[in-house]
């Protein structure tokens, strides 16, 4: 037996398991208890009429790369309806506050065959556009064979996950296999898409490059600025376990030669922000947080941005940001170009393998720096403090890479019009 009816054979006898798993992590917050029906393939809308769209990103990174697509295919193909998937709270509360009007939003069900088949019948999606890398063999093999056209967009697999395919080879063809069209970031990324028998490959660039800066609540950006007033201010944005305590320890190393010095800090995950308050105050430091609605006082020391749907807001406040999952154990970076978008002076640690083209080119343009640990960090954010034409030097060579590559979303869309034309000209047959 193949690894691949391996893999569906064990979804099928674990199928109670993984039920338990769901109300487990229901119970933790880390699925959305009115919706999770969802997740076991029961709708909770009903399909438009007409052709339907599916368009599918696993998380918030993903779904942000989306939504410039959604737009897109609103203006080029009106009569088509759009269904959006994600698989995290937090990426399914940031689709309701920025999804266009009429676009549906559900939950990806898990990827069991008789959850699969209950989406599939109800949706009965024509084109489907899956983002990046979330590839589940039964939703898209079923999918497939349900008469969907799938199109991978954004196509990425990385080093780590090219080397396991490549070991297993049997899982990942018929997976592969399912897409009519696939569209990478880059040609490195082609190449492995090739060498694991995937046909019909192009490279058109990196979607996150045609992405919207992320937005704002201009009353609430206004009230923190007036409470921050003319402080030095540096931010930690989408933090992981270990660097709330490193951007910590260079508040406390800054402190004597930054009077008054705020620093923010917003973890990728807020549910640690109870655990991360506590950790932080243990060291003597003052902390506000956001979702208690506290204020930014003249004697608070770490502002706590432990909201979801925010970063937009955060970014906005700090000329000068440093990257999460950089420097943490787990590494590998958080996407750099949306600080970058918002005038921010980035700086990154030493693992930005997520985003690895990115972060080369933008070292090459000038337009990040690199810290190699938290002594370098300190160095380097109060170089930056003391120095604002060199950080927003630092800042426009980022906002300007940032913006050099929008032509991505036409290359994209110009590829994808192949399946879309199809489906538009049976819509109005």
């Amino acid at each position: 037996m193949s690894l691949f009816y391996a893999y569906r054979v064990a979804t099928r006898l674990l199928g109670p398991v993984l039920g338990l798993y769901l109300l487990r992590r229901k119970k933790r917050g880390k699925e959305d208890a009115g919706r999770i029906g969802e997740r076991f393939g029961h709708p909770s809308a009903l399909r438009p009429n007409g052709k339907l769209v599916w368009i599918h990103g696993a998380s918030v990174g993903e779904s942000l790369s989306a939504l410039p697509v959604i737009d897109e295919i609103r203006k080029r193909f009106p009569d088509i309806s759009i269904l959006v998937t994600t698989g995290t709270v937090t990426s399914a509360t940031m689709m309701h506050q920025r999804l266009p009007k009429g676009v549906i939003h559900q939950f990806i069900p898990i990827d069991r065959q008789v959850c699969v088949a209950r989406f599939l019948h109800h949706w009965k999606p024509d084109v489907a556009l899956w983002l990046e890398s979330d590839f589940w063999p039964n939703i898209l093999t079923k999918a497939k064979k349900a008469g969907t056209r799938l199109a991978l967009v954004n196509g990425r697999i990385s080093s780590r996950s090219f080397k396991s395919y490549l070991r297993f080879p049997s899982f990942i063809k018929p997976v592969i296999a399912a897409f009519d069209l696939i569209l990478t970031q880059g040609s490195e990324e082609t190449d492995r898409f090739v060498a694991l028998g995937a046909s019909n490959v192009r490279a058109v660039g990196n979607l996150k490059f045609a992405a919207p800066p992320l937005p704002v609540d201009p009353d609430a950006l206004n009230e923190l600025l007036q409470q921050i007033a003319n402080r030095p201010v540096w931010l930690g944005a989408s933090t992981f376990d270990g660097e709330e305590m490193a951007c910590a320890q260079v508040h406390q190393a800054l402190g004597p030669q930054h009077k008054n010095l705020l620093t923010i800090i917003v973890p990728r995950h807020p549910n640690r922000a109870d655990a991360i308050a506590e950790t932080l105050a243990s060291t003597g430091l003052r902390i506000a947080r956001r979702s208690l609605g506290q204020k930014i006082t003249d004697d608070i020391d770490v502002y706590l941005g432990d909201t979801m749907g925010e970063m937009g807001l955060y970014y906005r406040l700090s000329p000068i940001c440093l990257i999460g999952k950089s420097l943490c154990a787990s590494g590998g970076g958080q996407n750099p170009l949306e600080p970058a978008r918002l005038g921010c002076a980035i700086l990154h640690g030493p693992d930005m393998s997520n985003f690895a083209d990115i972060s080369r080119e933008m070292l090459a343009a000038h337009a990040c720096r690199p810290v190699s640990d938290i002594d370098d960090l300190a160095r380097q954010v109060s170089s930056l403090l003391a120095q604002p034409a060199t950080t927003a030097e630092l800042a426009k060579a980022a906002r300007t890479y940032a913006n050099s590559k929008a032509e991505v979303l036409d290359r994209t869309l110009d590829a994808i019009t192949v399946l879309l034309d199809k489906e538009a000209a049976n819509a109005r047959a």
